[in-house]
């Protein structure tokens, strides 16, 4: 899941520690955006390199602008790298990421089709539609499609001549037409040739290898050798190249696999949702289970459809400790395990995804659990205090010292807590003045805490140099009696984070920029910084949005809130009509005003 409030940094480092809990396998990635959307989609024989050379060494401008924009990924396995190819091309068809474009349309890749009709034909297409036709593939070219289509032909014939044929055609004679251009062909005929074609890209392969194998014997005998040896070049193609494909089959026509792992008082659940026989999406879902395991599943496979609305689909597959009786009275469907054959297969392959998704979670809670004791740690050696487990930050921002606020960050064990996060309007402190505006917000602070018994941070980081430290420690030491760490995050030319000012020396600490700490250092900092702009923004704009207001005859600050509270911007407010405004119970003749006063050509407005 996509945490788009993190910092870049932090979004970089999650990414860094998920790279090395990718399993060494095939299946697809997919690339998630700010927004959590899917912006690529790919396929791997090795989804631990092929991910991880996304975020090493240089690439070209197109890519690059790609990775720029990835703040998470996740990956689901398959059993080749053929059924990834698959399931890549399903799932591009299926989100149409920006980055796929040469895919969008399904242009790229080969179908072969039974067509719908009194005569029907196998022919290769590389658009699926939304007819009666019957597909198979996608091929990862149109020369696989093109052996497969003739190897069919061969074996199960259907009709290879035009409807206006007067006469036996040319494949008739060589056994490769079925011979509606002869004689009028039974649908029982079609049928059942079809019926064999279908066996075959389900795997059922034993049949036609046998045929031919017998071909190939009496060729042999009747001294046919050229022939003989296209019946083993078919052989080898079939044994080679139609491999068992779980990822699409008409076999599974419209349903629902669920597989679980359970461990560690973790339930790891996921949900591949198969329509037309293929996988067009995945569910996944983790979290601490209480009750046992059985009950676990079959209450999430229940809900999945009650509450979260998901369309029901004809069949669900499920793992055989689920209670199939509950299931199939509460959702009344078909609720099956399947103990052989694809569908099988299919449902060990979606417990395999649970069971990677579970120790993945386990790797990173391990990985995160030794980042930050190893950086808070090493925080607190690097200044030579007892500990740096709980941090408070503080940044100050304003422009020509109008405006004026603070934040504050808090950090424990490495963890941002959002919770504890403060806004600060500075009131005491008139103009650009760090000195005074450090001791308001530090008096401010810890006189609360003080006051009611809070628990006291073991690190102060100011967002800033000697200036702010000084300010902080004067007003901790000299008015409240606190002997609080100080230390100063202190910014290069570039505005990144260069080094730590220790409070008590006054001097630059000595840290390897390549250390947990300093990364724990510059994520602190990236933070604060960001979250106290963001409310000086918020700040200014309210004010612009009042002052703005304040002057049309009318609006005092009752209706001025309420069009902040219904508009949130002026640009809003600006486009609004007059019937808009009034429905607000503002009088018609002060919505003249506002619409007046807003659109007047010569007037420049902000949001």
């Amino acid at each position: 899941m996509v945490q788009s409030n993190l910092s870049r940094l932090e979004i970089k480092a999650k990414i860094e520690d998920k790279l090395t809990t990718l399993p060494t396998l095939p299946g697809c990635y997919m690339m998630r955006d700010q927004q959590g959307e899917i912006i690529y989609i790919g396929k791997a024989k090795n989804l631990r390199n092929r991910v991880r050379s996304y975020f090493r060494g240089a690439h070209d401008s197109k890519t690059t602008k790609l990775v720029s924009q990835i703040y998470d990924f996740e990956f689901i396995v398959t059993n080749s790298d053929k059924e990834a190819l698959i399931l890549e091309i399903n799932l591009i068809q299926k989100y149409k990421p920006v980055y796929n474009i040469r895919l969008k349309d399904g242009t790229m890749y080969p179908y072969l089709k039974i067509t719908n009709e009194r005569d029907p034909q196998l022919i290769i297409t590389n658009h699926v539609a939304k007819d009666s036709g019957t597909y198979f593939g996608p091929f990862p070219n149109v020369y696989a499609a093109t052996q497969t289509q003739q190897l069919l032909q061969k074996a199960y014939p259907l009709r290879r001549c035009s409807k206006n044929e007067t006469r036996a055609c040319f494949y008739y004679h060589l056994k490769q037409c079925i011979g509606p251009c002869d004689h009028v062909v039974p649908k029982e005929e079609y049928d059942a040739q079809i019926a064999r074609i279908k066996r075959f890209f389900n795997g059922e392969t034993e049949e036609i290898k046998e045929d031919l194998k017998q071909k190939m014997m009496q060729a042999s005998e009747q001294l046919d050798f050229e022939r003989a040896a296209d019946y083993r070049d078919q052989i080898d193609y079939i044994q080679t190249t139609v491999e068992r494909q779980h990822i699409m089959s008409q076999d599974y026509d419209n349903m629902d696999v669920f597989g679980y792992t359970l461990d560690r008082g973790y339930m790891s659940i996921q949900v591949f949702m198969l329509r037309q026989g293929s996988i067009l999406k995945r569910e996944a879902a983790i979290y601490p289970a209480y009750q046992d395991p059985e009950d676990e599943i079959t209450s999430f496979i229940a809900r999945f459809y009650k509450e979260q609305n998901h369309l029901l689909p004809k069949t669900i597959l499920v793992p055989s400790d689920v209670d199939h009786e509950v299931l199939e009275a509460v959702l009344e469907i078909e609720v099956t395990t399947p103990l052989r054959g694809k569908k099988r297969n299919m449902l060990e392959l979606c417990e395999t995804n649970s069971r990677l998704a579970l120790e993945q979670k386990f790797q990173l809670m391990t990985l995160n659990e030794e980042k930050t004791t190893l950086a808070t740690q090493e925080l607190a050696d690097f200044l030579n205090i007892p500990s740096a487990d709980y941090i408070e930050s503080f940044d100050h921002s304003n422009i020509f010292g109008s405006h004026s606020v603070s934040g504050m960050v808090v950090y424990r064990n490495g963890q941002p807590d959002k919770k504890s996060y403060r806004k600060f309007r500075i009131q005491s402190v008139k103009g650009s003045d760090e000195f005074g505006h450090t001791q308001e917000v530090i008096r401010r602070r810890y006189t609360r805490l003080l006051r009611e018994k809070q628990p006291l941070p073991d690190l102060i980081l100011m967002d800033g140099g000697i200036i702010q430290v000084r300010a902080a420690r004067d007003v901790l030491e000299n008015e409240l009696g606190l002997s609080i760490p100080v230390a100063g995050m202190v910014k290069d030319d570039r505005h990144r984070t260069a080094a730590l000012l220790d409070g008590y020396t006054e001097e630059l600490v000595d840290m390897d920029h390549k250390s947990k700490a300093f990364h724990l250092v510059q994520r602190v900092q990236e933070e604060v910084h960001r979250y106290a702009i963001s409310y000086h923004r918020q700040v200014r704009s309210k004010a612009t949005f009042a002052s703005e207001l304040d002057v049309i005859p009318g609006v005092g600050k009752i209706t001025r809130n309420k069009l902040l509270k219904h508009f949130k911007s002026l640009k809003r407010i600006k486009e609004a009509s007059v019937e808009e405004i009034t429905k607000l119970g503002i009088p018609s003749t002060t919505a003249n005003n506002i619409v007046s006063h807003l659109n007047q050509p010569t007037k420049e407005t902000t949001s």
